[in-house]
């Protein structure tokens, strides 16, 4: 456990360790939540959160769509092939 100290302008710096494993650079915004006997804090979420409605279709391409065969035919050779590896 490594100790840290508050400063006259309100501010903590976080050990080295801490931020090199989290991979918090300079900038990185965070969340604060009061919680009962300290404080959270936690990275901002990099993306905001969006529905599938907002971003589905949002890719152009010249390519024809895939059947639906097509589709199951993909699925059922991916299924074999990552059996063949060993993950299921």
């Amino acid at each position: 456990m490594e100790v840290t100290r508050l400063s006259t302008k309100g501010q903590i710096i976080l050990p080295k360790s801490v931020r090199d494993a989290r991979g918090w650079t300079a900038g990185t915004s965070f969340i604060v939540e009061e919680m009962g006997e300290g404080v959270l804090l936690r990275p901002e979420s990099r993306f905001p959160a969006t529905r599938l409605e907002e971003v589905a279709g949002c890719l152009r391409t010249k390519r024809k769509p895939a059947t639906r065969k097509q589709m199951r035919a993909a699925v059922a050779r991916e299924i074999v092939r990552r059996h063949d590896r060993g993950r299921y």
